[in-house]
């Protein structure tokens, strides 16, 4: 088996080592592990032929995959640039400053840092390094939108901390009166704001109002808005929260990672009176939390961030938000009840209780169509998370792969045709005429097709 480095030959004079590389390496493994290679390529296929209407997902681009596919993975570089504990750290040096430059310029940010694994590990690591544990922290209850990190009781944050919850209003947007009740009652030591289910605007300001009326430092997570963010299309926490996270899988079109951004409190001092908040998260992302960072995410991040601060970026933020209130309005045309009544963001919120059908079963008979969405919870829902009573959409990747406005219409009327025709028997078991799922899956393909997974190059060339 052929492995390891390439070097100029007859063949290949200019030593274009990483297209060979990966020609190479796509060739090993199909002949080698046919097995693995196979599960590959049907996945991808899978993506290709689905209508993808996950809230929490996009479509990477094919340089990002090069940066993940990279030599970058085989440097090990504790530390940061400039100050490794291993040798061999220069060209990662490059490619980490670079991503850390480019993540300051999109977000108007003061600090950034590019190492965490996941937005999920940077807020731990977050609450772990500022608070001790059995301090008091307020974010959004995850029933009604908020995240495992933001306090559930299944998370680290919810069982170091004393977590508390905070929710909607009868209209389906943040209860700020609530918030700020709740703040003066339990004095937090951070609040978190920001959201994995809500489909509104999230108004910072008014949460480093509350946030400084009782000391505690905010933190935002805008892992799901970050792309309207950096387009302008959302207003940005960077100079309300004390500290920012974000993941770079989202709306951010990178590879799986988080993001650790701050504005004008990075040099404000932490809570432990000597160090400020820059210092204190230097150190809690490395040594404290984690060890040597994927250089190969690095780069991917560093490819992202540069491609989100393109106009071609732009137009598609704004392709996102709109093709996600024609969606809304498609559903609320069809008698569908839309949490909040509609979206400002890329996520729709359906409420299914009227229908008799549960988050679980819609998600299973839709994917049993090629349509992927997430069941997911709705205010006030009594249902448990493995079942729920509504139904997560997002149009991140149907705006990427060119799905306009007019198109939303269809995909809502595919949906519709599936809910419609399902039949219940509990709230995890169901039937399904096998026609008409046949016929839902012809109609996914075709659209599809017309729409297919490319990334950035076709964007730009469109």
């Amino acid at each position: 088996m052929e492995t390891g480095y390439l070097k100029p030959s007859a063949e290949n004079p200019r030593g274009d080592v990483l297209t060979e590389l990966a020609v190479r390496g796509i060739d090993v493994l199909r002949n080698d592990d046919p097995d693995l290679y196979h599960l590959l390529e049907t996945e991808y296929r899978r993506q290709e032929e689905s209508l993808v209407m996950v809230a929490s997902s996009s479509v990477v681009d094919a340089s990002v995959l090069a940066c993940q596919g990279s030599t970058f993975v085989n440097v090990t570089a504790e530390g940061y640039p400039g100050r490794r504990y291993h040798a061999g750290c220069a060209h990662v040096d490059g490619v980490e400053q670079l991503a850390i430059d480019r993540a300051c310029s999109l977000f108007g940010a003061t600090y950034a840092n590019v190492q965490p694994h996941s937005a999920s590990v940077a807020n731990e690591l977050i609450l772990t390094a500022l608070l001790q544990p059995g301090d008091t922290i307020l974010g959004m209850d995850l029933h009604q939108g908020g995240h495992l990190t933001h306090g559930s009781r299944a998370s680290v944050s919810g069982s170091i901390f004393k977590s508390y919850g905070y929710g909607l209003d009868e209209s389906g947007f943040i209860d700020f009166t609530q918030v700020r009740k709740m703040a003066n009652d339990i004095h937090p030591k951070m609040i978190i704001c920001g959201a994995t289910a809500y489909s509104r605007t999230v108004d910072f300001a008014q949460f480093r109002a509350i946030a400084d009326e009782v000391g505690a430092l905010l933190l935002a997570d805008i892992s799901h808005i970050a792309g309207l963010v950096a387009a302008g299309l959302h207003p940005s926490p960077i100079d309300h929260a004390h500290i920012t996270t974000s993941c770079t899988h989202k709306q951010l079109f990178g590879p799986r990672g988080g993001l650790i951004l701050m504005g004008r409190d990075a040099n404000r001092m932490a809570p432990n009176g000597r160090e400020t908040l820059t210092r204190v998260l230097q150190r809690a992302v490395f040594p404290f939390f984690q060890g040597a960072p994927a250089v190969n995410a690095v780069a991917g991040k560093a490819r992202a961030l540069a491609w989100c601060a393109s106009d071609d970026f732009t137009e598609l933020a704004g392709r996102i938000v709109d093709d996600a209130r024609a969606l809304a309005e498609a559903f609320k045309t069809r008698g569908y009840t839309v949490v909040s009544g509609g979206t400002d963001n890329h996520i729709v919120l359906l409420d299914l209780t009227e229908s008799g059908v549960s988050g679980f079963i819609a998600e299973k008979a839709l994917e049993s169509t090629n349509i992927v969405v997430n069941k997911n919870h709705i205010p006030g829902d009594k249902q448990p998370s493995t079942v729920t009573s509504g139904l997560r959409l997002g149009t991140n990747t149907l705006a990427v792969r060119g799905f306009q406005p007019q198109d939303m219409d269809r995909c809502a009327a595919l949906v519709d045709r599936v809910l419609r025709a399902v039949r219940p028997i509990d709230d995890r078991r169901y039937t399904l005429d096998d026609d008409l799922r046949h016929e839902i899956r012809t109609q996914v393909a075709q659209s599809a097709a017309e729409r297919p997974t490319s990334g950035y190059s076709a964007i730009s060339a469109a």
